[in-house]
């Protein structure tokens, strides 16, 4: 993988020029990878500028948005705020990887890599759950952490699950909407 970091000029580093980095080693969508990077670099743009996984999109900066949800170790973290050093030894599950284990949970339509969609892609199309689709990958990956979790939730489950991603076009009803119908096909699917 190609290091990326920032010129800090003949200061950095106490005046040796070198531009202080760590190594780190981790599994992003199933596949290990290691990275030398600052201390200071973000997880988001580690994702987007150095492994080239631009579906995390950046919204805000803040954590207010969550159009950078990805999920690390299974749980939902926006990575605008998230340090990259801090996913070392861990897994982060991105929206490319949703597409990638498609066909293993019982995806239809070819997607990235091979794969089919999985359930939640399939669930966005059908019940029209994205109009801009600049929060949709945010969205799905705070899904996927709660269906994982709870694989048959209540309108209101989803609705707190997605609480802390904003969407400025749907109005939300028809992500909920789609999140049900993912979670019902992969529940049918579990069920044989």
């Amino acid at each position: 993988m190609t290091a990326l970091y920032a010129d800090l000029g003949d200061e950095a580093a106490n005046g040796t020029g070198e531009v202080p980095v760590r190594r780190i080693r981790f599994t992003v969508n199933g596949e290990r990878k290691a990275a030398e990077v600052e201390p200071r670099l973000l997880l988001s743009h580690l994702i987007r500028h150095g492994l080239g996984l631009t579906g995390t999109h950046m919204g805000c900066d803040t954590t207010n948005c969550g159009a950078c949800t990805v999920l690390v170790d299974g749980r939902p973290v926006k990575s605008c705020t998230m340090l990259a050093v801090q996913v070392d030894g861990r897994e982060v599950s991105t929206v490319e990887g949703l597409a990638m284990r498609g066909a293993s949970e019982g995806g239809t339509a070819r997607g990235v890599g091979g794969g089919g969609l999985h359930p939640l892609q399939e669930g966005f199309k059908e019940e029209h759950g994205l109009q801009c689709g600049f929060c949709t990958p945010g969205m799905m990956m705070a899904a996927k952490a709660l269906l994982d979790e709870n694989p048959d939730p209540t309108e209101e489950d989803v609705r707190w699950a997605l609480s802390g991603n904003l969407c400025r076009c749907t109005g939300y009803q028809n992500i909920v909407k789609s999140v049900l119908w993912a979670a019902a096909k992969l529940r049918s699917q579990a069920a044989g």
